[in-house]
């Protein structure tokens, strides 16, 4: 049975002297509302007049059909109630959840979301926040016969118990969107993300039992990327920069015809001077060619 805090059990006792109930019946309803994320509770005290059920914004159903004073009087506290529970919740209420068992000797549950309990009105339960507080509250939790997980994709964590003190997980660059136990006894933990199926035992062990841990990198095998990513291109090797003086052989070449006049003279003196500028040309050799078109003015 779910526990109050202190803020819990005033609220109880305000709720009690608004609508003249006892703080027994409050406590019920409240737990029935709280059960019911807020929006709908189905109750079964005789202050209420015996079993019923409530929904928000909808029907209001107790045993007498006809009284309603009653149906009022439930409609309103839980109402007050919803309200409270919204003001002091500590994370929205949202998600799912389902379960299955086969042959009742294996059992599987998973709940999409938050849970109901991260409320302050309530004193949290160990056995149901089971894991280090620190890491906040799960997207997704579970449990697959003996063993629980609670995952925290904004953290990166995992949290997996057998039944004693948790163990988280880094779950590095993976997202996580699937959980199972491999037949048989001690049956390895597989998870599945979008890099496939994955096993428990290659990821980083953050903590044990609330212990930090500190493996090497080199225990632990990276995720392989997905099958779709192309191969990654082996280096390009840089050319090996040929002589200066085969460049400017191949790249640009002296006139077939050597310059007679003096207005050819100079001009080819300024493609060799821009040569020599890029490099395509030594100093030593333009000073040659000059030499030789400057002795024919």
């Amino acid at each position: 049975m779910s526990q109050l805090s202190s803020a819990g059990q005033q609220l109880v006792q305000t709720l009690a002297q608004r609508y003249g109930l006892s703080t027994d019946a409050v406590t019920h309803m409240l737990i029935a509302v709280h059960n019911g994320n807020g929006t709908m509770a189905q109750f079964n005290h005789p202050e209420f007049g015996g079993s019923g059920q409530w929904m928000q914004g909808g029907m209001t159903m107790v045993s007498d059909l006809f009284n309603y004073a009653l149906k009022n009087r439930v409609d309103g506290i839980c109402q007050d109630i919803s309200n409270e529970l919204a003001n002091h919740q500590l994370v929205p209420f949202s998600g799912s959840f389902q379960s299955q068992s086969q042959n009742g000797s294996s059992a599987q549950s998973q709940a999409a979301g938050t849970i109901g309990s991260q409320n302050t009105l309530f004193v949290p339960d160990p056995d149901t926040n089971w894991w280090p507080v620190e890491l906040g509250a799960p997207s997704a939790i579970g449990s697959q016969n003996n063993i629980r997980y609670a995952y925290f994709p904004a953290s990166q964590r995992l949290a997996i118990s057998t039944g004693g003190e948790p163990w988280v997980y880094d779950t590095l660059n993976h997202q996580i969107g699937g959980f199972s136990q491999q037949q048989g006894t001690g049956g390895s933990i597989l998870l599945t993300s979008q890099f496939g199926t994955i096993d428990l035992a290659t990821l980083p062990v953050v903590s044990r039992g609330g212990v930090i841990q500190s493996p090497s990198a080199s225990d632990v095998a990276p995720p392989a990327p997905p099958a779709s990513e192309p191969p990654t291109p082996p280096p390009i090797n840089e050319p090996t920069s040929a002589p200066i003086q085969d460049v400017a052989n191949c790249e640009a070449p002296m006139p077939a015809s050597e310059p007679s006049n003096p207005h050819d003279i100079i001009e080819t003196l300024d493609r060799l001077g821009a040569l020599m500028e890029k490099g395509y040309l030594s100093e030593q050799e333009f000073a040659d060619k000059k030499a030789d078109l400057l002795s024919r003015l």
